[in-house]
């Protein structure tokens, strides 16, 4: 039978609940939604994300043992349950348990109001219905307002990875990102699109490696001016690949 992990680093811990089970009740007295894609960073505690890592890893191991699969003595899986809660912890799933990254913005002195693109930005999530990973491109218009906040290039791709990192479902996620740069921005126009392949289709079910799914918002000025957002449309794929 193999080893199980610990979730509670000394018999005080023991007597405590879990580390999730905390977080929850913390999220449910406060009425927050906690769903696959939603932040919860505002609800763990100094010290609680480590403990859920932990927590995490021992449940790993649970699953790896109903595989049956022996990593007690398989080498290539022994430390598979640390590694995996680690990399949904603290990467591909980080965006869920990390505040939102700072970023600086700019008052336009210069007063500029014609369109900028930004992209394509390399992004990486997971689908929520498999957890198998959707790697992708977005790309960003912005027409400033004179009042609108400017933000450095870098920080485009901070706030898409940080949005991204999450268990997503494509549809929402582009939404999701629009509402954040929306809500840092303030610009008279924002227009998102996203193009990306999914695991869960190459690996598993019709295992079609060819397909790719886009999606675009349109919000203010390229909703309603048809000559901007072509403007913008037309641009997109005009950059060297990557």
């Amino acid at each position: 039978m193999s080893a199980s992990i610990p979730a509670f680093s000394s018999e005080k811990d023991a007597d405590r609940p879990q580390a999730s089970d905390r977080i929850r009740s913390r999220l449910i007295e406060a009425g927050q939604r906690y769903h696959a894609n939603d932040n919860i960073s505002a609800y763990i505690e100094e010290g609680e994300l480590g403990q859920l890592q932990l927590e995490v890893e021992g449940k790993l191991q649970a699953v790896l043992h109903s595989l049956v699969i022996d990593t007690e003595n398989d080498h290539n899986t022994m430390n598979t349950a640390q590694r995996v809660a680690k990399m949904f912890i603290k990467e591909v799933f980080r965006g869920r348990y990390d505040a939102a990254p700072s970023v600086t913005a700019f008052p336009n002195v210069s007063r500029l109001n014609e369109l900028m693109i930004v992209g394509p930005i390399k992004v990486r999530s997971a689908c929520s219905h498999h957890l198998c990973p959707i790697l992708g491109k977005v790309w960003i218009g912005v027409l400033p307002s004179p009042s609108s906040d400017l933000i450095g290039l870098s920080k485009y791709a901070r706030i898409c990875d940080w949005v991204m990192s999450r268990p997503q479902i494509q549809e929402e996620a582009v939404i999701m990102l629009a509402n954040e740069l929306e809500r840092r921005i303030k610009p008279d126009g924002l227009a998102v699109v996203i193009e990306a392949s999914h695991f869960c289709m190459h690996w598993r079910g019709v295992k079609d490696d060819g397909s790719l799914m886009k999606n675009s918002v349109m919000r203010g000025a390229f909703l309603n001016d048809v000559a901007l957002r072509r403007e913008f449309l037309s641009l997109l794929h005009t950059d060297n690949p990557r």
